[in-house]
């Protein structure tokens, strides 16, 4: 069963993540901490590309990579990077509701009139280019596949500690994924 946990105060975090760059995002960001001088990256945030998020945060707090529907399976070259040369060892993986990547077979269309119309791509190219990427891209719910992403790159990374969050378009918050 997958239960979202909200955020509004101190006692809300899990005491697993208590004193760790993954507190310390849900305190910047639900819980209004005052901004923190960062010298370096403490934490590496997967997030979507979707304009209607951002996140409160100190300059120099993360490292982070937007991606259609927050899905990390392209970019493994750059979190790679961030735990080798820059030294995270926390990862939030961060999904949203309302994502243009769920069901994107049924924006087809839009989408190639949008390249053709935009970009003054060929229809056939457009087509063509949808059919190769959308099946990559596609996401079926939310927060199961941000749940599950966050498992694979567990795997990847064993030692590291990444942590599946919701935020809510609606309220702007963030919210935990925990399977119980």
């Amino acid at each position: 069963m997958v239960e979202l946990i909200g955020i509004d105060k101190n006692e809300d975090i899990l005491p697993e993540f208590r004193g760790t760059p993954i507190a310390h995002l849900l305190e910047y960001h639900n819980l209004g901490r005052s901004l923190d001088a960062c010298d370096k990256a403490r934490l590496l945030i997967g997030m979507c590309i979707d304009n209607r998020k951002h996140l409160r945060l100190p300059n120099n707090f993360a490292f982070i990579i937007r991606t259609g529907g927050a899905n990390l399976r392209y970019s493994e070259f750059k979190i790679s990077y961030c735990i080798a040369i820059g030294g995270i060892r926390h990862i939030a993986l961060i999904g949203h509701n309302n994502c243009g990547m769920v069901n994107l077979m049924s924006r087809k269309e839009q989408f190639i009139k949008g390249l053709v119309d935009n970009a003054g791509w060929s229809t056939e190219r457009a087509h063509d280019h949808f059919m190769h990427f959308a099946p990559m891209f596609e996401v079926d719910n939310e927060i199961e596949f941000t749940l599950n992403e966050a498992r694979r790159i567990n795997g990847r990374y064993p030692t590291m500690q990444v942590v599946p969050m919701l935020y809510c378009i609606e309220d702007n918050r963030l919210y935990l994924i925990i399977e119980r």
